[in-house]
Order: C-alpha cells, then structure tokens, then sequence
C-alpha cells in the first residue's frame, strides 16, 4: 500500500477572464511532508494555495485534502488546516494576546483552553513582552509571528504557509524554522510551504513542487528533484533565468560624462 497523501489533485485548473492562473495541476503531498512549493512571481503559487483552503473554486479538476474532497467537504477541510496568507488578515485593533484567544474560540476552543495555548505561542514565537500591545502597532515581523501562531492555536493537520519568511530577521527566521522541523519531526502535522528564500527552503524541507506560468514542472522528494546539484540551480534551470536588465546610462565606459560643477562666479 502507498504513502497517504495529505494533498491530492488531479487536473486543477483556474481561470481569469479565460485565461489559466494554473493549469492541469496534479500534486502528490504524502502526509508527515515539509513540502516547498517553488515558482517565480505569477507563477500561480497562491492562486493554488487559494484552491486547496477553498477560498476560490477550480474551473476544472479535483482535491483531495486530508482524505476529504474540497468540492464536497470545504468545511471539514477548513477545521482541519491553518493557514498563513500573504497578506496576514489580522485584526489591529486587538491585542497579540486578544487575537489568539478569539482565533482559538472560532476553531471552537473553551475559553480557558484558547487562554492556555495563547500564552504557550506567544511565549513560543517571543511575544510575550508585547501580548498587551495592539496588533496595529507590530512590526511586520512580529504580525507574521503572531499569524503563525493563530494557524497553529487549534493543532492543525495541515499547515499552508504563504512567504512566512518575508520580512522576518535571521534570529526569528531561524527560531520559526526550528519550530516547523519539530512539528514535522515529531508526526503532528504536514506544512506546504511556499517562499521566495530558497537557501532556507533548502534547509527545511522534505519534497518540493516547482510551478512554472501555472503548469507543474518538476515535483519529488528533495534529493530527487536536485539531484546532485543545489535547490537553486535546479529551480532557475527549471523556470529559465532572466537575463539582467542593462542601465545605459550606468552601463561602464560609454556612460556619458557627468556635468561640470558650476564655477564659483555662478
């Protein structure tokens, strides 16, 4: 018998206004992965993200999240995942601490419960200083610490992470990362991962999709889809380098000269 499979599509597709944000998307998650899902920008990582939390329904094909079909079963499948997204969605006008308990309360968390694990994450991603403080008044970094902990409050079985990295200090990147290996490590959960910082990808996960113009292009266990190469060769080898743009006026030796200073007499 094969590997279950925490995400499961066959065909996914997208339309806008005709056109495929993604296209006949076929993706293999086994349960228990730190899967990387790598694509340059407009490649259609998020738009996929979007698909398999259900916030956007497919134009064509299937999913299969946890066992369930997302076209039959959305809100089980919404129980049962946390999600990252890009742009946080949080509320600023409460607390760190007031936003955690309330996220805990809406996955049907008790009170006292939700007040628990609450003081556990904020303790776990160093926010305990500024529990008190109103979310508006974070920083960047700590608005991303602070949404990963409402996507972990209910012990989720599936974990989609949307450029957790961005914006974050190398001290807090390196403390989240040792906290996802342990979720992972220990068998609690599976996390889709997507994000731009391929050194760090690298160093965390076990499989890797690699998307390109919304079209599956490579996909397997890490040391398959690498080979004996880096993470990085194998993904501009695979989306196409871009050549670098060329400034002509910064261009070297035919820049043109600069103009004289004006003379003390005017």
């Amino acid at each position: 018998m094969g590997q279950m499979l925490a995400i499961e599509t066959h065909g996914l597709t997208r339309l806008f206004d005709g056109k495929p944000a993604v296209e006949e998307l076929s993706l293999s998650v086994p349960e228990g992965a730190f899967y990387g899902f790598l694509g340059p920008n407009g490649a259609g990582k998020s738009t996929t993200m979007k698909l398999l939390t259900g916030l956007l329904s497919p134009s064509a094909g299937r999913a299969r999240v946890l066992g369930h079909d997302l076209a039959e079963d959305s809100l089980e499948v919404r129980r049962l995942v946390g999600v990252v997204p890009d742009g946080l969605a949080l509320f600023e006008r409460l607390s760190g601490a007031e936003q955690l308990r309330l996220h805990g309360q809406l996955y049907g968390l008790a009170r006292a419960e939700a007040g628990r694990r609450a003081e556990e994450l904020l303790e776990a991603m160093e926010l305990t200083a500024d529990a008190g403080k109103l979310v508006g008044d974070y920083s960047h970094g700590m608005k991303k610490r602070l949404a990963l902990g409402c996507a972990l409050i209910h012990g989720p079985r599936l974990l989609f992470l949307d450029e957790p990295f961005e914006g974050i200090d190398a001290v807090a990147v390196s403390g989240i990362r040792r906290m996802l290996q342990g979720l992972v490590a220990g068998g609690q959960m599976t996390i889709f991962l997507t994000s731009h910082v391929l050194e760090v990808v690298e160093r965390l996960v076990t499989h890797v999709g690699i998307i390109r113009a919304g079209r599956l292009a490579a996909q397997g266990t890490l040391d398959e889809v690498r080979g004996a190469g880096t993470l990085e060769e194998v993904f501009i080898r695979t989306v196409g380098e871009r050549a670098a743009a060329r400034l002509s006026w910064l261009a070297g030796p035919s820049r043109p000269p600069a103009p004289a200073a004006p003379s003390p007499e005017g």
